[in-house]
């Protein structure tokens, strides 16, 4: 029998497998503004505020992010976002537009619309919109991480050099590039860093490099410092209660370990090395004197609320307009109230700062927008926090891939709803309000198939 020869097979062309990194970038380009916008508070206080423009580098930045997303709804006319987003995100504004219409003066109130807008509707609806999965998330919340960095260097060193604001007659306190008239601005980014830091510690993401877990937790632990050496009390006990909340969703081993580990760190850098010990201890105990012998600056605090709850008396439903709260302070606040807060050191010379606001985000809103604007507002905030718990806790019973994402979001928006107890909204740093915010609605309103995958 004649061999039958049978010509070989072609050979099939190499597949070609794409780099995973390769465009990376150029497909995630939309999120340089938001990563400006979180970096950019980083620059001299003198550059950004602090009796310079009220308009900063990082609200420019903010600015672009918004109109990119807008750009890209039109060019690319893809889904914007889904119902219930817009309507979590979107509820806030009528409040505001109550507010301004219903002000005595509702040109002076315009200003305060579009502040209010920007921090609570258009930049989280940005950051909702341009964050595509949970690398990208991971990503802005690392460029959270790297400002408290920046910051707690700069404010421990201010500590150190005796060159941070005046505080007990002395310029130990560590206030970072944000100086004295922005003396939250420091703790607010350092402790925005340490809870991101904490959670990535807590629930590293799938496949990361084996020497993010343990930079982390240094990260995280190193940041205790500067937040300490802040001074700030209620930054104190929102991001004591944050780390709680955080804790409290890995799990009862992990929680009583890492608060061993935590309680012996405060214990060595507080008692063992002796930094800002008495000074910390002093701080912490005023804390629980509010009732007896407050000092000045608890006391004004107190006739500011007092004040807040006098004007929303007299106007319940609305208010009296937004950046209407100066215009009625002196008509509502006893005579116990103080003409200004003194603040000096880090480079600025004495100077007399006037008390514009409540430092209560919840009574700010309150007087000057009324059950309207807070019913708004606290309702958008509760939804997130409540969609944010509810989604991390199916994360963890399904195993997703993004659970610290989802650890991140509920850690930072228990912060901002703590903090706002205590303080409101002012300076460089109020457009990182807005972006904590995104990120938390992002994980609690995003369609699950972005939330749930690395």
């Amino acid at each position: 029998m004649a061999a039958t020869l049978t010509a070989p097979a072609p050979e099939a062309p190499a597949r070609t497998v794409p780099h995973p990194n390769r465009g990376g970038w150029r497909s995630r380009w939309p999120l340089l503004p938001l990563i400006a916008t979180v970096l950019l508070p980083a620059l001299p206080y003198g550059f950004a505020g602090g009796g310079g423009p009220g308009v900063g580098p990082a609200d420019i930045a903010s600015g672009i992010a918004v109109l990119v997303c807008v750009g890209r709804l039109l060019y690319l006319r893809q889904r914007p976002l889904s119902g219930a987003a817009a309507l979590v995100l979107g509820l806030p504004a009528v409040g505001f537009a109550v507010a301004t219409v219903t002000a005595a003066d509702p040109a002076a109130a315009l200003p305060g619309l579009v502040r209010y807008l920007q921090v609570f509707v258009l930049v989280p609806a940005a950051v909702c919109l341009l964050l595509k999965d949970a690398h990208g998330f991971r990503i802005v919340a690392g460029a959270l991480v790297v400002l408290a960095l920046v910051q707690g260097v700069v404010g421990v060193d201010q500590y150190v050099t005796g060159t941070g604001a005046s505080y007990m007659g002395e310029e130990v306190r560590a206030v970072g590039t944000f100086g004295p008239s922005d003396i939250m601005g420091m703790a607010t980014v350092v402790a925005y860093g340490l809870l991101a830091a904490a959670a990535f510690a807590l629930r590293t993401p799938r496949n990361a490099p084996a020497w993010l877990r343990p930079a982390a937790a240094v990260v995280a632990v190193g940041l205790i410092v500067p937040l300490a050496l802040s001074f700030s009390r209620g930054v104190w006990i929102a991001t004591a209660l944050a780390l709680l909340v955080a804790l409290s969703m890995t799990g009862r081993r992990q929680a009583l370990t890492s608060l061993a580990v935590l309680g012996a760190t405060g214990v060595v850098l507080v008692g063992g090395f002796g930094i800002g010990s008495e000074m910390i201890a002093e701080r912490a105990a005023s804390v629980t004197q509010v009732t007896r012998a407050p000092d000045r600056s608890v006391n004004d605090r107190y006739t500011m609320w007092s004040a807040a709850g006098s004007m929303w008396r007299e106007q319940p439903v609305a208010g009296v307009g937004l950046k209407g709260f100066p215009a009625h302070r002196d008509a509502h606040a006893s005579i116990g109230l103080s003409s200004g807060s003194d603040t000096a050191g880090a480079g600025q010379e004495f100077r007399r700062q006037a008390l514009l606001s409540p430092h209560n985000m919840y009574l700010l809103i309150l007087s000057e927008q009324g059950l309207i604007g807070l019913t708004a507002v606290v309702g958008s905030w509760a939804a997130i926090l409540v969609g944010a718990v509810r989604r991390l806790v199916r994360a963890r019973s399904r195993g997703h891939a993004a659970v610290d994402c989802g650890l991140v979001a509920v850690a930072l928006m228990t912060w901002q709803s703590v903090n706002f107890l205590y303080s409101d909204i002012g300076g460089p740093t109020t457009v990182l309000g807005g972006v904590v915010l995104g990120l938390a609605a992002w994980w609690a309103l995003a369609e699950p198939g972005k939330a749930g995958t690395a």
